[in-house]
């Protein structure tokens, strides 16, 4: 008797075997190898790590894994939204700028602290390939004069650095893709469909939960301390 093959669900490979046996397909075990490519960005060269599959239909589950990924966080959840977050300011030319880490993926000035003289955008400075902060009225990357700067920020984490209940969702949504365009089967669809949805379920609940939110709102810098509401209070009167 063959033993059972272990499925770990907080690695890369267990979540593409999970997509592969919701499609009726045969687990792998391994991805890619690891092939480093060079690249030109502005005066700069930078070396990225990219991976080499072997199977093509390996290759397509991990980018629906990938775009599921993007495609949830994107929106902003407790585990990758910051609130007021000091976003550090470099000296370059004797100027105060702002370049933006590269896994932002939304962002907009923290209420507040938007000033009524500037219109602020993210665009990539030409003189170096770097992605800035940009003040469309004065035409400037400068802000040597209007720091701080605060942000709510929402950040791409990497696929070991999210909750388990979002990656089971993301496996989920994957899965309903792959059988939608690999499979075409209207059934299958269906009841993976039904998976995603329990599986976006547990994230809302992990979301509720982490998040405690309250209509009164909340900010950082005002030293304002509330308690949620919790409904247990409710039936303790």
């Amino acid at each position: 008797m063959a033993a059972p093959i272990k499925i770990d669900l907080d690695t890369e490979l267990s979540a593409v075997n999970s997509i592969l046996g919701a499609i009726g397909q045969a687990p792998v075990t391994r991805l890619a190898d690891t092939e480093n490519k060079t690249y030109t960005q502005g005066n700069n060269t930078v070396t990225i790590p990219e991976l080499q599959f072997e199977d093509p239909q390996v290759a397509f589950v991990y980018q629906l894994l990938m775009e599921c990924n993007l495609d949830t966080q994107i929106h902003g959840w407790v585990f990758n939204t910051e609130s007021w977050y000091n976003l550090q300011g470099t000296t370059i030319n004797s100027q105060t700028q702002f370049v933006f880490p590269k896994n932002i993926l939304r962002w907009d000035v923290s209420d507040g602290q938007v000033w009524r003289t500037s219109d602020v955008v993210r665009r990539t400075d030409p003189s170096d390939g770097k992605s800035k902060l940009y003040d469309k009225k004065d035409h400037s990357f400068d802000f040597t004069n209007k720091t701080p700067v605060y942000f709510d920020v929402v950040w791409f984490w990497e696929w070991e650095d999210l909750p388990q209940a979002f990656k089971r969702w993301i496996v989920h949504q994957a899965s309903v893709r792959a059988a939608t365009q690999l499979v075409s089967n209207p059934e299958l669809v269906q009841m993976l469909q039904m998976q995603e949805q329990k599986a976006q379920i547990a994230c809302m609940q992990y979301e509720t939960e982490q998040g405690d939110y309250s209509f009164f709102g909340w900010n950082p810098n005002d030293n304002v301390v509330y308690r949620s509401y919790q409904p247990y209070r409710t039936l303790m009167r």
